[in-house]
């Protein structure tokens, strides 16, 4: 099969920029489909550790932080009529035109900010393959989990009138075991890491830390800093895995339907445990009583922070291997991926 990779304009597909989950979408995808084989065309920035057949540079870098204006990448607007933005669709769109052939899949990533880039080749089949965002577009669509993809089914029809569609999927976010080796002992701290704001719930970690007395560490983007614990900044990809690894426990208390939560399953993999709100993807991703717990109120918070302490390490480590490592997952996008080629054919009604 042969797969054209979109990227987003403000990032870089390295493992620098871990803290976008999309962009980590993209160089993971790309490695697990050369992984098996798969011809793999990337169109992204200047800079790439992902593999692939090729790489199509769609943006300088200069033309990347000009559009970014100093912000932060993970600030940074979706907004398709800045000059960056228009300047990379219409490169992907000049430069994808000669290498398509008639099967081959258009991989997206960024919502309807790509949906020019599929509206350009309305005879091949583009793919939304890592949704973790609000506004969809494709007619083959992957969600990053059950809960995602309900939610986002009801925000756009009459929740009364809800049908499936049977080339919508869901397959869930997937992890490099290497860049979050397992750590078995555990030191003094609660750790949160992620983007500084309100609604992914750095207060709830703080004040459940507070209350309890222990410590907390914050990391990540962002301004809004709580008045107790200790704040470092962003963190590249080993500090962050060397911050998980001996925390205690990683707190995502995200107040908003959470779509995934890559720090979740990261945290496993490391075998420490994640104490979560109970909506979302975390009642997917974090099972209670075994790899971590769900919580709605600050005492129940304060609890699991005690209880988390009793859970098996290994057993949240192997429970992540076996289901978000890369090498798992490979076959659930090739399985999806050879089901839509069916429908060049008999599609549904084919007997695989």
């Amino acid at each position: 099969m042969r797969f054209h990779v979109v990227g987003l304009p403000h990032t870089q597909t390295t493992k620098e920029y871990v803290n976008c989950a999309f962009t980590e979408k993209v160089r993971r995808f790309c490695l697990m489909m050369k992984d098996l084989g798969h011809e793999v065309y990337l169109y992204a920035g200047e800079e790439n550790e992902a593999p692939c057949d090729e790489l199509i540079t769609c943006i300088s870098d200069q033309e990347r932080l000009d559009g970014l204006d100093g912000k932060h990448f993970t600030s940074a607007s979706f907004d398709i009529t800045q000059p960056y933005w228009d300047k990379f669709l219409n490169t992907v769109i000049k430069e994808l035109g000669p290498r398509l052939q008639e099967k081959d899949f258009i991989c997206l990533i960024g919502g309807t900010s790509h949906k020019t880039i599929a509206d350009a080749f309305p005879n091949h089949m583009s793919v939304e393959f890592g949704i973790g965002y609000g506004s969809t577009f494709a007619k083959y669509r992957v969600w990053e989990s059950y809960s995602w993809m309900h939610a986002s089914y009801a925000s756009y029809r009459d929740p009364a009138k809800i049908d499936g569609f049977f080339y919508d999927s869901v397959i869930p976010g997937y992890f490099e075991p290497e860049m979050f080796p397992y750590r078995p002992e555990k030191k003094d701290y609660y750790l949160y890491i992620g983007r500084m704001i309100e609604r992914k719930g750095v207060d709830i970690a703080s004040q459940m830390c507070k209350e309890i007395g222990a410590k907390l560490i914050m990391a990540g983007p962002g301004n809004y800093i709580p008045e107790y614990g200790d704040y470092i900044g962003p963190v590249d990809s080993d500090k962050r895995a060397e911050l998980m690894g001996n925390a205690i426990a990683v707190i995502a208390p995200t107040t908003y339907v959470e779509p995934f939560g890559n720090i979740v399953p990261e945290a496993h993999f490391c075998g420490t445990p994640t104490i979560t709100t109970d909506w979302g993807a975390f009642v997917e991703t974090n099972i209670n009583g075994v790899t971590g717990y769900r919580c709605r109120t600050l005492d129940e918070f304060c609890k699991a922070a005690e209880d988390v302490k009793q859970l098996n390490p290994k057993v949240i480590h192997d429970l992540a291997m076996a289901t978000y490592s890369v090498d798992v997952i490979k076959y659930k996008y090739d399985k999806y991926f050879k089901g839509l080629l069916t429908l060049w054919d008999k599609g549904w009604y084919t007997r695989l």
